[in-house]
């Protein structure tokens, strides 16, 4: 299978996990195919290939597997939006489909701090680096209209160390905050 030299998006977004995690630098990534598949070649061994499969090596190799989820049912969570962000945020194509994914995940957020619930893993992560580009695009009423979607968003960019050289998007906070 041939492999892209330059490597797409979820190369980027891994190497900002990767320091996320604490790991040193070392990892090469690449990409494959059309659509920019990372692939990771591990030292020992075949090379691992897709955005969530290198995500939850690397979280692992960190030895931070609470990311992953620490009850079954938080588990399954974590591996349902994982799914998500890869068949839906990741194939969105038009701004209706932006639209919809926008819609929904505003409506799911409602009464959570984080995707899972009230736990920050994995998912909020790669959501968050997933939407990155999304958001930064919506204007002050698009933002004000998708105000769970907001406030996690800017919840997770002031994680410590998430955000690292992505761009801050600003909110206007007295709605964030006063939205009950």
């Amino acid at each position: 299978m041939a492999v892209a030299v330059g490597p797409g998006r979820g190369a980027e977004e891994l190497t900002l996990l990767e320091k996320s995690l604490g790991l040193k630098k070392g990892n090469k990534y690449g990409s494959q195919g059309e659509r920019k598949v990372p692939v990771l070649q591990t030292n020992n061994g075949p090379s691992l290939t897709g955005l969530t499969t290198i995500a939850m090596h690397l979280v692992k190799q960190a030895k931070r597997d609470q990311l992953l989820g620490s009850t079954a049912e938080e588990k399954a969570i974590v591996q349902q939006w994982l799914e998500y962000r890869v068949t839906q945020v990741d194939k969105q194509s038009s701004r209706e489909e932006t639209r919809i994914i926008l819609k929904d995940l505003n409506s799911y957020l409602e009464d959570k701090v984080y995707v899972t619930g009230n736990n920050f893993t994995l998912a909020d992560i790669l959501m968050y680096y997933g939407l990155h580009h999304i958001i930064a695009d919506l204007t002050v009423q698009e933002k004000e209209k998708y105000l769970n979607v907001s406030r996690w968003f800017n919840h997770i960019q002031h994680y410590p160390g998430i955000r690292q050289r992505l761009s801050s998007i600003v909110f206007i906070k007295n709605r964030l905050y006063n939205a009950h």
